[in-house]
């Protein structure tokens, strides 16, 4: 077995049940009956992995593995720097992080240390480069997980203490080389706030420095480079004893970490994915959430990522914790195969009997064993996986549009004070995402320094910040025929969150002026009318004027009625469209379904997708067309051509039923 197969396992933890042997070999042969071909070891074991300082206890880890890879199961090893055995942070204790307030960290929950600390890192590469020497040719092992979900769990990751401060000045420095760069790019001059000497500098803290946005973006890019930085230390550790690929996992929009810049150091982008299913009786915003999440992860590389933990049941950190519905994980985990992810892997294999995860879902409970059903729905999943593995593996998806979501936008966007102070950059984005899911189109999820070429339809909501040559880029890809779509509130700033002044970078391009964006109250809000029908208008509406542009609709009120709302502009052989203000998500599906038409783009099945259904299409040597069913009941998509169920090899034509919560997975005839 290797990577271009699916894997079907999870997170086990067998260091928790050490002194019962029986339970480890219950383990076994459950695995082997729940399909399971892999599993991931080692990630929160480093107390047992070192007990002590410099006393390195691996028997058990090569016992198991050992045994594992006799049944037929392999491994993905992880090194265990999530959580720090007690006897290190009492003896360094100077490796703990410091919050914003000042406040150092206590010993406790995971990823509590400094990704600056000289200290911590000289720890990890003798735990890494311990256990690389130990299984780094071992033919059991898949990859190294690097980690586990770097900077999350209780924090931002970010830590304030002196080495931290410390490296962020250096890193200043070579960014700016001299004090005047610095101070002309984060305007430091208002509020008489100049620096005169690289030691003023200081992390932004509440008693200190947070309303400089040059200083807070910034502060954002220096903690990614720490996160990231720490990240290639642990690669850099088990690659000298060690040729195996490594991912380390990554989790729903996080923040404070710029995964297109941590994915660059890793062969393989793996996440967790924990949608709230369940949470209303309408699942499609959930749906199209997960949906944009792992179309992220697939787009970084371009390529197949891997689901690496999900859960089979419930999970136990929210408000309320619903279970998984009959059939709902068959659907999620399928969702993330039609997306592009080559595996199904659960947290956790077996519930602990202690501790804050006690309650997590998992295969196997407290008191059953097989006899649940979610270890049958297990089963289920790994069966199909089995079967269809040698079809899917090869395939990726191949979208003719992106969506751009780029970090540093988020960033900036949110720290912004105006229009209104609570912009929700990843809502936005999801509703323009949105439009796409429910009309079956795949999509890319991409930031502004990827290639645009390859697309015929690029998106980009409430573009803010643009970073150095986006604009170029942008102006060619709509040159040479692309179709080009941004909206209010985009092209304000540069890479140093300072107002472009004059004109907007893509001036020509849209063929438009901005002049100013009204943020208004309830009483106040707009409206407009396209093809016969009103439209509301959201809270922000930004006054433009065309000059080469044609306007496709106008303000119905307020005195800026008659001025363009939605604007179209002729550049090349391609075309740039402008949205001054915020819409709905029914409109939104109605301007994009006719770009999409432009662009003679249907989804595969060439139908009217029912609510709630969807497509995604893996291209190979054979298409695989993923049909996703996310309602609670039947439904039927009409008027289809000839297909077949890669599933049963059934023939299908004319009509196509779905039961609740179903995937099917259609090749041509």
């Amino acid at each position: 077995m290797n990577l271009a197969n699916l894997l079907h396992g999870g997170d086990y933890n067998p260091e928790q049940w050490l002194d019962c042997p029986e339970v480890l070999q219950e383990d076994i042969e459950l695995m082997k009956k729940g399909n399971i071909n892999c599993v991931t070891l080692g990630v929160f074991s480093w107390s047992v992995l070192e007990p002590e300082e410099g006393c390195f206890c691996f028997d058990w880890l090569r016992d198991i593995i050992d045994e594992l890879y006799g049944n037929g199961i392999f491994t993905v090893l992880a090194t265990p720097t999530a959580s720090m055995p007690h006897w290190m942070t009492a003896k360094y204790p100077e490796i703990m992080q410091v919050h914003a307030d000042g406040k150092k960290n206590l010993p406790g929950k995971r990823h509590n240390f400094c990704y600056t600390s000289k200290k911590m890192r000289e720890k990890a590469r003798i735990i890494d480069s311990k256990l690389a020497e130990a299984f780094g040719k071992h033919p059991a092992v898949l990859l190294w997980h690097i980690s586990n979900e770097l900077g999350g769990n209780f924090g931002d990751g970010s830590c304030h203490c002196e080495e931290c401060n410390l490296e962020f000045r250096l890193w200043l420095q070579e960014k700016y080389r001299t004090l005047d760069r610095l101070n002309q790019a984060w305007w430091t001059t208002f509020w008489s706030h100049r620096y005169t000497d690289w030691e003023q500098i200081h992390s932004p803290m509440p008693n200190g420095e947070i309303l400089t946005h040059g200083l807070n973006l910034d502060w954002h890019r220096f903690v990614t480079h720490q996160m990231t930085g720490f990240c290639k230390w642990e690669i850099d550790s088990v690659r000298e004893y060690s040729s195996f690929p490594v991912t380390t996992n990554f989790m729903y929009f996080f923040k404070p970490l710029n995964y297109y810049e941590l994915h660059r150091c890793v062969d393989i982008v793996s996440w967790d994915s924990y949608p709230f299913w369940h949470k209303r009786k309408d699942e499609v915003p959930v749906a199209v959430k997960t949906a944009a999440a792992h179309s992220m992860m697939r787009s970084m590389k371009k390529a197949p990522f891997l689901l690496m933990e999900s859960t089979p049941s419930c999970i136990n950190w929210r408000a309320f914790n619903p279970v998984k519905r009959p059939h709902m994980h068959m659907l999620s985990s399928m969702q993330a195969v039609a997306h592009g992810s080559n595996s199904v892997q659960y947290f956790q294999w077996r519930k602990g009997r202690g501790a804050f995860e006690k309650f997590h879902g998992a295969v196997l409970d407290h008191k059953n064993k097989e006899n649940t059903r979610t270890f049958l729905e297990v089963t289920q999943v790994g069966e199909r996986l089995a079967k269809m593995s040698e079809k899917i593996a090869a395939t990726c998806n191949r979208p003719k549009v992106a969506v751009i979501f780029d970090w540093e936008n988020w960033w900036a966007v949110e720290d912004a004070t105006g229009p209104i102070i609570d912009i929700d950059y990843v809502k936005t984005f999801l509703m323009h995402f949105r439009s796409f899911w429910e009309a079956g189109i795949d999509v890319d999820v991409i930031n502004m320094e990827d290639d645009l070429k390859e697309y015929r339809i690029v998106a980009a909501p409430v573009n803010y910040l643009y970073k150095e040559k986006y604009a170029q880029k942008v102006e060619d890809f709509v040159r040479n025929g692309g179709s080009y779509i941004t909206t209010y509130w985009s092209g304000v700033v540069n890479e140093s969150d300072l107002c472009f002044t004059e004109k907007h970078p893509l001036q020509e391009v849209l063929g438009i002026r901005q002049e100013e964006i009204d943020a208004p109250g309830e009483e106040f809000r707009n409206e407009i009318n396209y093809k016969g029908k009103a439209y509301p208008v959201g809270r922000l509406c930004e006054v433009v004027h065309a000059k080469t542009a044609e306007i496709l609709t106008v303000y119905e009120k307020e005195y800026y009625k008659g001025s363009p709302a939605i604007t179209r502009n002729y550049f090349g052989k391609g075309n740039a469209y402008y949205l001054a203000a915020e819409f709905g998500q029914e409109f939104l599906n109605l301007f994009y379904k006719e770009r999409m038409l432009e662009k003679e783009l249907v989804n595969p099945l060439a139908s009217e997708l029912p609510y709630g259904v969807t497509v995604s299409v893996r291209e190979g040597e054979e298409n695989l067309v993923f049909l996703q069913n996310f309602n609670d009941a039947e439904a039927v998509i009409h008027d289809v051509e000839a297909w077949v169920d890669a599933d049963t090899g059934e023939q299908i034509e004319g009509e196509i039923k779905l039961s609740p919560f179903e995937c099917r997975i259609l090749v041509e005839k």
